[in-house]
């Protein structure tokens, strides 16, 4: 059996006196799209941010890509790992190239090499290539979100976290976002996690689900699974309320 992507083996994370995550076990299962959902205040960013290292847990451990974090160097996991955010997060002083290229420099890629990545990926995304030389006030919302994954898949990292990156474009825009990334995770051994409120979003784009409420894992299974058996009321209703 391939060896989860991200474990948690009972992780507990507290802000002040109230826990978010009360001993949780949960594996990620590598060469997967997992979608994260729950209702706010469940744990969704924190549990996303334990598995890059932005936060670590009051108690437990948390195991990604086979090193147990805490035990090693921070910032050698993370260039492994690809993280993008709602809203884009470009930095507004660069141009383009130099937003989705900056780790790359930071990592010593020649410019050759930068280059030939960055018109992969803007291939890969359908931006055109001209676009490198803009501000990311020239671009369009969808644009700018497109440019944020290539950013976050630069240095091809094994594992991609995505915190809600879809919810601040219209829904016209997030359908054909939606494509490309699809796109963009099948082009690439990439495991992906991606934290979402939008329950059609999941099941559109995971094959699995985890379910947080109550400071822990409500279900987790194959997306088809949790659809079948939702295992509480409110989840039934709430697959019944979005998917109709």
């Amino acid at each position: 059996m391939t060896a989860p992507v991200v474990r948690f083996e009972g992780v507990t994370k507290s802000y002040g006196d109230a826990p978010v995550l009360d001993a949780v076990d949960l594996d990620i299962a590598a060469g997967h799209t997992t979608a994260i959902i729950g209702e706010s205040g469940s744990g969704k960013s924190t549990l996303l941010q334990l598995m890059n290292g932005l936060l670590l847990p009051d108690r437990g451990c948390v195991t990604v890509l086979d090193e147990v974090l805490g035990d090693g160097a921070l910032e050698a996991l993370r260039r492994r790992i690809g993280y993008a955010v709602q809203g884009s997060a470009l930095f507004p002083h660069l141009t383009i190239e130099e937003n989705v290229t900056l780790l790359a420099r930071l990592e010593g890629w020649d410019q050759a090499r930068r280059g030939e990545r960055l018109r992969a990926l803007f291939e890969l995304m359908e931006l055109p290539i001209a676009l490198a030389q803009r501000q990311p006030h020239e671009l369009s919302g969808g644009q700018q979100q497109r440019v944020s994954l290539c950013r976050a898949m630069m240095l091809e990292p094994p594992l991609l976290l995505l915190d809600e990156p879809f919810s601040a474009v219209d829904p016209i825009t997030r359908v054909g976002i939606h494509e490309h990334f699809r796109r963009l995770a099948a082009s690439a051994p990439v495991s992906v996690v991606l934290v979402t409120h939008d329950v059609r979003e999941a099941v559109d784009l995971a094959q699995d689900l985890v379910v947080l409420g109550d400071r822990g894992v409500v279900r987790a299974g194959a997306v088809e699974d949790v659809r079948a058996e939702p295992g509480a009321p409110w989840l039934t209703r709430l697959f019944d309320e979005q998917l109709r």
